[in-house]
């Protein structure tokens, strides 16, 4: 039988540390949110949720929990496959979890984009140009001096 060393027990403990997560702390790490506070935020605003309900910031993560997570720009359903305490790119993050948005969600998603206004006028519409300002200013001004 093994007896535990000062070696082995620091082991052990950064082990049980890594497997430590905060939600927080993961959702920041794998990208859906900007900021570790945005993260804390929505734990905060119920816009985190799992099976059992609302989720705190502070929330262990574990391997196969699946979390809704409301976003300003869609809805995530996600399913953790791996944790992450530090952020990484973005090719590298979505390895940590699989995302189960449900379709109807996605193909809402891609019409609001297909539909989204690019702020550019379109001909004919909207608020008249210089040149077609004038044009009108001199139809009226020849209107009123008809007999």
């Amino acid at each position: 039988m093994e007896v535990p060393t000062t070696v082995n027990l620091q082991l052990s403990k950064k082990v049980a540390e890594k497997e430590k997560l905060r939600i927080d702390k993961y959702l920041w790490a794998i990208r859906l949110f900007k900021t570790r506070s945005l993260a804390s935020d929505a734990c905060e605003k119920r816009k985190v949720k799992n099976e059992a309900g609302q989720v705190k910031p502070s929330k262990q993560v574990h391997i196969g929990d699946i979390y809704e997570v409301k976003t300003e720009a869609k809805r995530w359903r996600v399913q953790v496959t791996g944790l992450l305490d530090h952020r990484l790119a973005f090719s590298e993050a979505v390895k940590y979890y699989l995302d189960i948005t449900p379709e109807e969600e996605v193909e809402r998603i891609q019409y609001q984009a297909a539909t989204f206004h690019t702020g550019k006028r379109l001909s004919k519409l909207g608020r008249p140009t210089k040149k077609q300002r004038r044009d009108l200013d001199g139809m009226g001004d020849s209107a009123a001096h008809l007999p």
